[in-house]
């Protein structure tokens, strides 16, 4: 396995259509399942720091808890903008991280 990788999660942790919120070196990172390939993203909104890990995830989106902003977990781009833009309207896409599979393991690269 090439360094700069940790593990974060086993495969068996995190189902198909399913997300977990881990912390690794000190980053909340969110590692979703989506038609059985794995990713990982920043787990906090870049809005006004929603936790992810409590919204809901369809397909490859998940939408913030908070405010209603959408993003794609397989790229962290910005699908749609909070629904109340409150004092902060611009938005960034989310942070992303590289993951491999080693056996059962999902490892990320921080």
């Amino acid at each position: 396995m090439e360094s700069g990788y940790v593990r974060a999660a086993g495969k068996s942790e995190i189902v198909l259509g399913k997300m977990k919120k881990v912390t690794l070196d000190g980053k909340e990172v969110l590692i979703v399942n989506v038609n059985g390939y794995y990713y990982a993203v920043g787990s906090e909104c870049t809005h006004f720091g929603g936790d992810l890990s409590e919204g809901v995830l369809e397909g490859n989106v998940v939408t913030c808890p908070n405010h209603k902003a959408k993003f794609d977990v397989t790229s962290g781009k910005v699908v749609s903008p909070p629904a109340e833009a409150l004092s902060r309207p611009d938005i960034e896409d989310l942070p992303t991280y590289l993951v491999k599979i080693d056996n059962q393991d999902i490892m990320v690269k921080v």
